[in-house]
């Protein structure tokens, strides 16, 4: 086991105590981090000396200086309008799906998925957008916002850059698209 491999252990142990949200990007983000590198797991830390910034790929994400940029994060949460028969609830969630995979497609949608047990928090979304105005216009696309289904609450989020590509790797990993 690696050096930094102890490190996100301890991470981990820490973030299990947190709460679903936040143990959610708590661990997408020790996730990122915890990739296997080329690196000698001796220059990794405070140490580290070597840098791999890559200019051209910081401009082409709109990385800051710190590798950030500005998102707005959407959670999901049940809507006012719970009471659909099953068959409407299914045609609402495929819609639902449907609407997330354009989103995607078209570049603004960066980040989607579920939070399972069925409570009031449902899902997250990262946009591609700076403002909540631009997010909000996004999210009433959405069939099931429309029908009451689920609501948004929307946040500006400051994050790493790197998410832009995070598509391009699931593309490759993906066996059966939901």
């Amino acid at each position: 086991m690696k050096i930094y491999d102890w490190k996100i252990i301890q991470l981990m142990t820490c973030v299990m105590k947190l709460k679903p949200v936040r143990f959610f990007l708590s661990f997408f983000l020790i996730a990122i981090i915890g990739c296997e590198t080329n690196e000698n797991p001796s220059q990794i830390g405070e140490n580290n000396t070597t840098s791999v910034y890559d200019e051209a790929l910081a401009a082409e994400l709109g990385a800051d200086e710190y590798g950030m940029r500005r998102y707005v994060m959407a959670m999901l949460k049940a809507g006012p309008n719970q009471d659909h028969d099953s068959e409407t609830a299914m045609e609402l969630q495929e819609a639902h799906m449907e609407n997330i995979r354009r989103l995607a497609a078209e570049g603004k949608l960066i980040i989607a998925g579920p939070f399972p047990g069925g409570g009031e928090l449902r899902g997250i979304y990262i946009f591609d957008v700076t403002t909540i105005d631009e997010a909000r216009a996004l999210t009433e696309t959405d069939p099931a916002i429309q029908a009451g289904r689920l609501k948004m609450e929307l946040h500006p989020w400051y994050g790493s850059a790197a998410l832009l590509k995070v598509n391009d790797f699931h593309e490759r990993i993906i066996n059966t698209n939901p």
